[in-house]
C-alpha cells in the first residue's frame, strides 16, 4: 500500500517494533525513551498528534527535564498541552508521584546516614517539586540509623518559619539521638541566606541545650544542595 506523503500514520499502523507497548513487551521497559513511557501512561493524543508526539512535546515543553514536569499540577498540564485533560494529567501526576516514593523508600531503607549526599539523597523527593518552602527533619538513633522523616513546616515562595522547640520536642519523644534538618530554595539559589544561618545556630544551640547532636542542615535547590556542615558552618 502506497501512503500519501501528507498522511499521518497513527500509532497502530507503525511497525510493531516501534510501537511503545509492544516495544517494551519485547525489548523491556529500559529500552523505551521518556516520551514512550510517558506515551504509554496517556494512552492516546489528540487529532494532529499520537501519544507519542504529544508526549515529546509535553517533555520539550519541560527541557526534556522530568523534575521540571513534576512541578507542574494538574490545571497547568491541561492548559498548557492540547491533548492532556484532566484524566491524563491525573495519571502523570500520580505516575511521578509513585516514581518519587520508590526513591523515598530506596533511601529509607540504607543501614545508616553517612554524609551529606546521603540527607540529600534522602530528603530531595519531598522538596524538589516545591513552588513554595518547606522544612524537614530526620530524626537518627546512635548509629545513624533513620527513626522517621516528618514535614515540620510550610511557607511561602521566600521563607518558612521553624518551631525550634517543636523539632526539639519530636527529638525528644523519638528518642533520638541526633537529627538533621533540610529546606528548599524553590528558587533554585544555591546558598545560604544571613536568615538560614542564624536558624541554624539557634537549632544548634537547642540540640546542644538537650543533648541531641545536629548532624547538618541542607539546603535543597533544584538538584544541587548546600551542606552546613560541608561548608563549615556547623
Amino acid at each position: 500500500m502506497i501512503i500519501p506523503e501528507n498522511k499521518r500514520l497513527t500509532i497502530r499502523e507503525w511497525a510493531e517494533e516501534d510501537r511503545p507497548r509492544e516495544k517494551m513487551l519485547k525489548k523491556g521497559v529500559s529500552a523505551l525513551s521518556d516520551a514512550e513511557l510517558l506515551a504509554i501512561l496517556i494512552g492516546s493524543g489528540n487529532k494532529s498528534e499520537t501519544a507519542v508526539e504529544l508526549s515529546k512535546r509535553i517533555l520539550k515543553g519541560c527541557d526534556n527535564n522530568l523534575n521540571q514536569l513534576a512541578q507542574l499540577n494538574i490545571p497547568e498540564l491541561c492548559k498548557l498541552f492540547k491533548g492532556i485533560g484532566e484524566a491524563k494529567a491525573i495519571t502523570i501526576k500520580a505516575a511521578l508521584e509513585i516514581g518519587k516514593r520508590r526513591k523515598t523508600n530506596e533511601v529509607l531503607e540504607r543501614k545508616s546516614i553517612g554524609s551529606s549526599i546521603d540527607l540529600f539523597e534522602l530528603f530531595e523527593p519531598f522538596l524538589i517539586d516545591l513552588p513554595h518552602e518547606e522544612f524537614w527533619v530526620a530524626y537518627l538513633n546512635g548509629a545513624h540509623k533513620i527513626i522517621d522523616v516528618k514535614r515540620l513546616t510550610q511557607g511561602g515562595m521566600q521563607q518558612t518559619i521553624v518551631d525550634i522547640p517543636m523539632l526539639l520536642r519530636g527529638a525528644l519523644e523519638k528518642s533520638a539521638i541526633c537529627i538533621a534538618v533540610a529546606h528548599n530554595h524553590p528558587s533554585g539559589q544555591n546558598r545560604a541566606s544571613h536568615e538560614d544561618e542564624m536558624m541554624t545556630l539557634h537549632i544548634k544551640s537547642g540540640c546542644e541545650a538537650i543533648g541531641i547532636q545536629l548532624l547538618d542542615h541542607i539546603i535543597i535547590a533544584r538538584g544541587s544542595y548546600y551542606s552546613f556542615v560541608d561548608e563549615g558552618k556547623i
